[in-house]
């Protein structure tokens, strides 16, 4: 584990769980303001293409013989 964990939101130092009900965040409002950032569509999780193999890679066309 790293010597010093950030907030993601802040880049304030961040307690462990154990000390810090709102981890990884370093507070309820930084928390929030994650959360906010995931419903208002600033965060995305990229999906794969139908086409794409487990590269990325878009696999060439069948050919029909």
């Amino acid at each position: 584990m790293p010597s010093r964990l950030e907030c993601p939101s802040c880049k304030h130092e961040v307690r462990t769980r154990p000390e810090n009900p709102y981890f990884p965040f370093c507070s309820d409002r930084c928390r929030a303001v994650d959360l906010g950032k995931w419903l208002g569509g600033e965060y995305r999780i990229a999906q794969r293409d139908a086409e794409e193999d487990e590269d990325g890679d878009v696999p060439p066309p069948e050919t029909v013989h």
